[in-house]
């Protein structure tokens, strides 16, 4: 052992017993050794603040089977510069950190840490059971601008990403059906997804019964009218400020809360603006009373109220509320399977934050495999550790 305290720095030399007797790597037969490679070095954790190096010279031995093999360590991993443990406590450390914030904090390159990442998940993806979800989750995260993005299927259950692909066309999400057979896929339950079409027909072309799995999420559903009360207020507010009024001015964020959502010191300026015979107000009117659709117990008499509602909205002359009313009851049967399964893309969207807050930390991607290897560390529910 050396002891290097300017450096702070512990190297240890490992060297075999005398005599020892090293078993083939393939086989396990005792062989005799043959030579040995050159020396090594592993980070191993830290002794006392000072980083701690393992060197060694591995054995060769010389199976009658399989001729001369390298004898493995059993500190360290296939490949790894990391001992076994060092790599655990890395593995940790960048749970909670970025990676060049690890590097800072453990004195690693941004690539040693990086690299560390990548076996994680690939060991992790290894190990994984072969499974589809009973109750999947489908949703698509953009990767940057311009309308790239990147396709995320997720356990609902579990709160975990189970694939991700590029793209969010049919074809992206037909790549994670065909991995299982029709029996597997027969035992999935229900997807809950947005009104996206190429997402609606991939599903329905791999999963059996698919009309009655598919699942509409409120949230998506509720939005489409949301952004229909937000175009009646632009046009509204337009054609208000060309006469010189500006009593919208600033609404924006009021109209699109839910009621009880509105901040408190601007409720009584709401409820006076809501007084006002104004197209916005009847919008919202409108996108409010969607909420209770979400509260009956069962489909049908849910269905009964969606009518009432639907011929409101399609009476209001406002085209932005009608046509957002068209699209719900174009897509009604699968809103509906809700009431079946009561569940949603919730799940989805937690994980998509999460992604969020994944790429503010690094900053961005620019590679679209390492944004993806980032998602199934931090959100992949893996068995990343190396034993």
């Amino acid at each position: 052992m050396r002891l290097d305290l300017a450096g702070d720095r512990v190297d240890v030399w490992v060297e075999e017993v005398s005599g020892a007797v090293w078993e083939c790597p393939e086989c396990g037969k005792g062989g005799s050794v043959y030579d040995h490679a050159q020396e090594r070095v592993w980070r191993h954790l830290n002794t006392c603040q000072c980083q701690t190096y393992l060197h060694a010279r591995l054995p060769r031995v010389k199976c009658p089977e399989h001729g001369v093999r390298q004898v493995p360590a059993p500190w360290a991993g296939p490949g790894s510069q990391f001992t076994l443990r060092c790599e655990s406590w890395l593995i940790d450390t960048l749970k909670e950190c970025d990676v060049s914030g690890v590097g800072r904090l453990t004195g690693t390159s941004w690539d040693e840490a990086w690299g560390i990442v990548e076996r994680a998940v690939a060991r992790g993806l290894d190990r994984k059971e072969r499974r589809i979800p009973q109750y999947l989750g489908v949703d698509e995260k953009a990767f940057s601008k311009r309308h790239r993005y990147e396709t995320i299927v997720c356990d609902l259950k579990k709160g975990t990403v189970e694939y991700v692909v590029e793209d969010r066309t049919q074809e992206s999400l037909e790549r994670y059906y065909r991995q299982f057979t029709v029996k597997e896929l027969r035992g999935v339950k229900a997807v809950a997804m947005d009104m996206w079409d190429p997402f609606i027909a991939a599903t329905k072309n791999y999963l059996p019964e698919a009309d009655d799995k598919i699942v509409f999420d409120h949230f998506h559903v509720t939005r489409t009218v949301t952004q229909a009360v937000d175009q009646v207020r632009r046009q509204e507010h337009k054609a208000l400020m060309d006469q010189g009024d500006e009593q919208l001015k600033g609404t924006r964020h009021l109209w699109l809360a839910n009621v009880e959502n509105v901040p408190e010191w601007r409720r009584a300026e709401f409820q006076a603006i809501r007084g006002i015979n104004l197209k916005t107000g009847r919008a919202w009117a409108i996108k409010e009373s969607l909420r209770e659709f979400w509260t009956y117990g069962y489909a049908k008499p849910a269905r009964r109220y969606f009518r009432r509602w639907y011929f409101w909205a399609t009476h209001s002359r406002l085209s932005p509320v009608i046509k957002a009313a068209k699209t719900l009851h174009r897509h009604l049967p699968n809103i509906l399977t809700y009431f079946k399964h009561y569940i949603s893309n919730a799940t989805a969207e937690g994980l998509n934050s999460k992604i969020q807050t994944l790429k503010q930390m690094a900053c961005g991607f620019r590679n679209r495999e390492h944004y993806r290897t980032a998602i199934y560390f931090h959100c992949g529910g893996l068995d990343l550790y190396p034993w």
